[in-house]
């Protein structure tokens, strides 16, 4: 009985954790508006930094810039952008990719 009861656990436990992880999924649009906006502009226009509008670099690209940062580029983007995981990183990759 004490075996049944602790599987119930680890199961109820599991599917609980299962169904909270998209509620923790990184919200590109938010993310982008607190990290980047101030710099690349709301609609990504451009302002400070450069206009992500219409960019020629693919999400991978953005996502690898944003982790991984790159001596070329100016700061903040020399190092990874601080705050911003793998997953937000891909998110606001493909909210970028969607700005028009």
């Amino acid at each position: 009985m004490n075996i049944t009861k602790t599987f119930v656990l680890i199961l109820v436990v599991t599917m609980c954790a299962s169904l909270a992880v998209p509620a923790f999924a990184a919200d590109g649009a938010a993310t982008y508006k607190a990290k980047c906006a101030g710099c690349h502009g709301a609609d990504g226009q451009g302002k400070v930094g450069p206009a992500l509008k219409g960019t020629s670099l693919t999400a991978d690209q953005i996502t690898e810039l944003l982790t991984k940062g790159n001596d070329a580029k100016k700061a903040p983007h020399k190092k990874a952008l601080s705050g911003v995981d793998d997953d937000g990183a891909k998110a606001v990759a493909e909210f970028v990719k969607t700005l028009k």
